[in-house]
């Protein structure tokens, strides 16, 4: 046996609970602070879009914003293609430092640019260049963290545990909205608008670093440590799609329902709650955040739930749900002058979504073996994003702007739908026992 799988025995499925719980924390900690930073700016987008486009109504400088947020999503799938590459040679653990590295360079420029006051068209310009790094960190960032969850997670609870990627995704838009609410207490509206909004990207940048010393202590896993003993051909972009184009386009498809939805449902959900509901900025806040905790404590359930009934079966039916109710739902929020009503709208298609998202990165991972796997869930998953997810929210404005909002409610119906068929036929990658040391 070689060193590296001699080493790789003391990390795999033999690995101590306590161990293995440490190596999910400690892997999915980065997913948690790119995802705040990345989220932080959806929720501060409704303080600061004055600060870049002073001209127009709030509609038109939400649209304005929310295309500088779309502009973010373009260049996911070039940091994909680069960390996924990077990950799939250097090791996993490699490429989760390297890409909160660069989100905290992309946090540090939108917390210092000036406002359009002061340096002109330059500040919507270096905000855009500040959310292209960090569409190139969060794009790397699934695939690593995926792949490294997936890994380490062991074949029993496999979906159990890798769910938990899910729950710092959404600890991180969680606390985003929770330094913003904590905000809205302490500063008054107007402090809030000229310069409280830059806060919480000075924290992103200050817990990227703290994430960065934690990750360098990380262990590999035993996974790609065994396969990069083993010389073999490297795999690249093209030969991912030429050697493995149904699987690339399950996932490409998959994540088309479940980004569209997730973006509908979350950060695009505080904006509808205010220009279409009508509640008041705090109180779309405090709606969004509830939902928010709700949806982050039922993933290891349904990831649970998955591993009892079959992920891909459990991905169908959320899929099929969330088609089926998307119209009801968003008709009634906007109807609603409840708090309540609407928090409870927000968490029932949650959950029907969390069908998805609790088991999405367990079951991409498992239709790659190791050598192209963190390219292979990471590539077709930001391609998707940024045609779907990256423009949620700008097209669901655009609908409202032309005065048929409804358009957007069918649209999302339409791309579940198809996610949902495509989970139904797809059949169990678990059965395929690519992930090795199992």
């Amino acid at each position: 046996m070689t060193k590296a799988g001699k080493r790789s025995g003391t990390t795999g499925a033999a690995m101590a609970p306590l161990a293995r719980v440490r190596a999910i924390l400690g892997g999915s900690a980065g997913n948690l602070v790119e995802w705040y930073d990345w989220f932080a700016y959806a929720a501060f987008s409704l303080y600061f879009a004055k600060t870049f486009f002073p001209k127009g109504d709030q509609t038109a400088q939400l649209l304005q914003t929310a295309a500088i947020f779309a502009v973010g999503f373009l260049a996911r799938p070039v940091g994909a293609w680069i960390f996924g590459l990077y990950a799939d040679r250097a090791g996993r653990k490699a490429a989760l430092t390297a890409s909160v590295a660069l989100m905290c360079l992309g946090s540090l420029m939108v917390a210092v640019v000036p406002g359009h006051d002061r340096i002109g068209v330059f500040a919507p310009a270096i905000l855009t260049l500040a959310r292209l790094l960090q569409g190139l960190s969060v794009g790397g960032e699934y695939g690593a963290s995926a792949t490294y969850m997936s890994e380490m997670a062991g074949s029993k609870r496999r979906g159990f545990w890798s769910s938990f990627q899910f729950v710092t995704l959404i600890g991180g838009q969680i606390t985003a909205l929770a330094v913003l609410i904590v905000l809205q207490r302490l500063m008054s509206p107007a402090d809030l608008n000229a310069w409280g909004w830059r806060i919480p990207f000075v924290i992103g940048a200050a817990l990227a670093v703290v994430v960065f010393a934690i990750q360098m202590g990380l262990e590999e896993t035993a996974a790609f440590a065994t396969a990069h003993a083993a010389p073999a051909k490297q795999s690249g972009a093209l030969s991912l799609f030429l050697d493995h184009p149904r699987e690339t386009t399950v996932i490409f498809i998959l994540t088309s329902g479940g980004s569209l939805a997730f973006y509908c449902y979350t950060t695009y959900m505080q904006k509808y709650l205010t220009n279409s509901g009508h509640f008041p900025k705090d109180e779309a806040t405090l709606i969004t955040f509830a939902s928010l905790v709700i949806y982050l404590l039922v993933q290891p359930l349904l990831g649970w739930v998955g591993d009892m009934i079959g992920r891909t079966r459990l991905m169908a039916i959320g899929f099929a749900l969330g088609a089926l109710t998307v119209w009801p739902i968003m008709t009634g929020i906007a109807s609603t002058h409840s708090a309540l009503v609407a928090l409870a709208l927000i968490c029932a298609a949650l959950v029907f979504l969390t069908g998805y998202t609790a088991v999405n990165a367990v079951v991409k991972a498992e239709l790659f073996p190791t050598r192209v796997r963190a390219l292979g869930v990471a590539l077709p998953y930001a391609m998707a994003n940024a045609v779907f997810g990256g423009t949620a929210e700008y097209a669901a404005l655009a609908f409202k702007q032309a005065g048929r909002e409804s358009g957007f409610f069918l649209y999302v119906a339409a791309i579940m739908g198809l996610a949902a068929v495509t989970a139904l036929v797809m059949g169990d990658p678990q059965g395929l026992g690519l992930i090795e040391e199992d």
